[in-house]
């Protein structure tokens, strides 16, 4: 069954301040997006990768990142679109039609670890579509306008993140039909859920956060640095 790992970062980082989009930011002594890829590469189930980028950053990324730290796997670079959902598609597009699985992930989310890679493809070589997520801490109120309407029950809530793994013909379907009905989602599963498909959750890690803003990445560094026993 070959998979291929479709990492997006096609965002521009205007939430971080800089010239350069966040995933390309440095993070210890390498860019925020070769953190992530490296641990895709270091995942054996993974045939190959896709890297979705800004299209005025392509040869940068190619030379910058991929050159520079001599990934393998990576066998295109192309750019991305619009909106996520639309640099999705792109790289779903772009796989062959031999890849019978994808797992797609933020490239600013470098601190997935290579088990959990591995297990969430796994779990989809059963299934047809996983998510990886984490249970909800704190307490989590519906507001509006301002007032609270309703508690929510944290026992059945949970923060999802990625990588989110499909079979290839059922993700690139649930895309298709989103454009043909000009539906937006906030993640990929929901696009898959909107068929009547069901969902598998595989228990991530805290740690995967998703680095946003420049909060983000000060707390990035320190996960950094806590992984490497400073």
């Amino acid at each position: 069954m070959k998979t291929v790992a479709i990492i997006v970062a096609g965002g521009s980082g205007k939430r971080i301040e800089g010239n350069l989009p966040k995933q390309f930011l440095m993070l210890g002594d390498k860019p925020i997006l070769a953190h992530t890829i490296e641990k895709f590469e270091k995942c054996d189930l993974v045939d190959e990768i896709i890297l979705v980028v800004p299209e005025d950053h392509l040869d940068y990324c190619s030379q910058e990142i991929v050159e520079r730290y001599s990934f393998d796997k990576i066998r295109r670079i192309i750019c991305g679109g619009k909106e996520r959902q639309d640099s999705v598609y792109i790289g779903l597009k772009a796989c062959y039609d031999s890849t019978s699985i994808v797992s797609i992930h933020d490239g600013v989310r470098p601190f997935i670890t290579p088990e959990i890679v591995t297990g969430s493809i796994k779990l989809c070589q059963q299934k047809k579509a996983v998510i990886v997520a984490v249970p909800a801490k704190d307490t989590i109120k519906r507001v509006e306008c301002g007032l609270v309407t309703a508690t929510l029950d944290r026992r059945e809530l949970w923060l999802v993140q990625t990588p989110q793994v499909f079979e290839y013909k059922l993700i690139l379907e649930a895309h298709k039909k989103a454009r043909e009905e000009n539906f937006v989602g906030t993640d990929d599963s929901v696009l898959v859920e909107r068929m009547g498909c069901e969902v598998s959750v595989l228990e991530g890690n805290y740690n995967n956060i998703k680095i946003t803003t420049a909060e983000d990445l000060l707390v990035a560094e320190k996960l950094l640095k806590a992984e490497a026993g400073e």
